[in-house]
């Protein structure tokens, strides 16, 4: 008997610019946290619904030389913080910084396995947290976003930017 490969928990992986967070173009500073309409109440309602919340996010500022690495994890791991103290569980995140434009050469690039449309951060996530891909999908507000998705072998949804929470609630049938 051959012993499956798929994990156990479902989750849904969201894209965190123009999804859970305003796109004011590269935010990386706490100023530029402001959170996307019913963003927590979506992610508590999807935790709720037994799914893991996965945060997939292209990161090309650190390659172009806009603000660190290291800045760029602070600014996710307050995004994270500000989620839980509204109730709303987000397991991991996971953020590409390669670019084929990079200034610095340490994140250059051209086609990098992680980067968006590539499905990279969904593959290792499922893999890294037991993840049935098979009960999971992908919220994005771009194309790349859910071709990453068919790349990995999950549905897609393509967010309208108006209410996260009410898009969520719509997609676990109501």
């Amino acid at each position: 008997m051959t012993e499956s490969t798929e994990g156990r928990f479902p989750a849904v992986f969201l894209d965190r610019d123009g999804v859970l967070i305003e796109d004011c173009g590269y935010p990386h500073l706490d100023e530029h946290l402001v959170f996307m309409p019913g963003a927590a109440e979506a992610v508590a309602r999807l935790n709720k619904a037994g799914f893991l919340a996965i945060v997939v996010t292209n990161q090309s500022g650190v390659a172009r030389g806009l603000f660190s690495e290291q800045r760029m994890h602070d600014f996710n791991a307050l995004m994270v913080r500000t989620l839980a103290a509204r109730g709303a569980r987000i397991a991991a995140v996971y953020a590409c910084p390669f670019h084929d434009e990079a200034r610095d050469p340490a994140w250059h690039h051209p086609d990098h396995p992680d980067r968006k449309p590539n499905p990279g951060m969904i593959l290792r996530a499922a893999a890294e947290h037991d993840i049935a891909l098979s009960r999971s999908f992908l919220i994005g507000d771009r194309q790349g976003d859910l071709e990453a998705a068919r790349r990995a072998g999950i549905p897609g949804f393509l967010f309208d930017g108006q209410n996260l929470d009410a898009f969520a609630r719509e997609l676990l049938g109501g």
